[in-house]
C-alpha cells in the first residue's frame, strides 16, 4: 500500500494520470479493467489504463446532499443502487429515511442515465477481476465509497484504488474497504482536491466521453 506525504502540485489531470500510473506500475499492481469515475476521473483513468495497457471504463455515483443544503454530502449511491449513507451525520441532523429513500431512487436513476450517456453497450464484467478505481482527488469519499460498493457487489477478485491526492483521514477510511491502495500525496494541510492541480478546469461530459473512447 504505497502512500505519499510530502506536497506536490500537478499541472492538470492528465500529468496527475501519468504520475499515477508510473507509481502504479513500479509497485507492480496488476489490473485487468481501469473504472474511471466521471467526470474529473477520465483524464487520469485514461493515463492509467494506457500505462497498463487494460480496457477504461466506468464507474458512477451521485451524491445526495442534505436537506436544503444540496452540497453538503450525507451519502452518495451508484447507478446500481449499492450505496454508501454518512449515518453519523444523518442520524445528528434527523434526516428522515423517507428522505433518504427518495433521492436514493432519484440519484441513481441519474446515475443510470450518465452511465448510458458514457457508454456504448453494457458494462464490462467485474466478476473475477482485478480492478482499479480511479479519481482525481479525495476530500470528503463520499462518490468514492459508493462507487467501491458498486464494484465489490459483483464480486472482483481485487480491488484497488488510485489516485494522487486525498485527505489524510479520508484515504485512510478508504483504504479499509479496498485490497490495496495507491495515493500519490496525503498533505496534513489538505483542504480541497483543486489546491494541488495548477489547471483544474471542468471536464465536460463531450471531454470525458472523448477519454472514454480513446482506448
Amino acid at each position: 500500500m504505497y502512500r505519499g506525504s510530502h506536497s506536490t502540485q500537478f499541472a492538470d489531470r492528465t500529468d496527475a494520470g501519468r504520475q499515477l500510473g508510473e507509481r502504479v506500475r513500479e509497485e507492480n499492481i496488476g489490473a485487468d479493467v481501469v473504472l474511471a469515475i466521471p467526470r474529473g476521473g477520465l483524464p487520469l483513468g485514461r493515463a492509467v489504463a494506457d500505462a497498463l495497457g487494460v480496457p477504461l471504463d466506468v464507474v458512477i455515483a451521485k451524491k445526495i446532499g442534505a436537506p436544503g443544503n444540496p452540497e453538503f454530502a450525507i451519502g452518495a449511491v451508484a447507478a446500481d443502487g449499492s450505496i454508501w449513507l454518512n449515518d453519523d451525520v444523518i442520524q445528528r441532523q434527523g434526516i428522515s429515511r423517507e428522505y433518504v429513500a427518495r433521492e436514493r431512487e432519484q440519484k441513481a436513476a441519474e446515475a443510470r442515465q450518465k452511465a448510458e450517456r458514457y457508454r456504448n453497450g453494457p458494462p464490462p464484467e467485474l466478476a473475477g477481476k482485478r480492478v482499479l478505481v480511479v479519481d482525481d482527488g479525495v476530500a470528503t469519499g463520499a462518490t468514492v465509497r459508493a462507487c467501491i460498493e458498486r464494484v465489490r457487489s459483483e464480486q472482483p477478485a481485487r480491488i484497488v484504488l488510485a489516485v494522487p491526492v486525498g485527505s489524510p483521514r479520508t484515504i485512510a477510511e478508504l483504504e479499509r474497504m479496498v485490497d490495496d491502495a495507491v495515493v500519490l500525496e496525503t498533505p496534513p494541510d489538505f483542504h480541497a482536491v483543486g489546491q494541488y492541480y495548477r489547471d483544474f478546469t471542468q471536464v465536460t461530459d463531450e471531454e470525458a466521453i472523448e477519454y472514454l473512447d480513446a482506448g
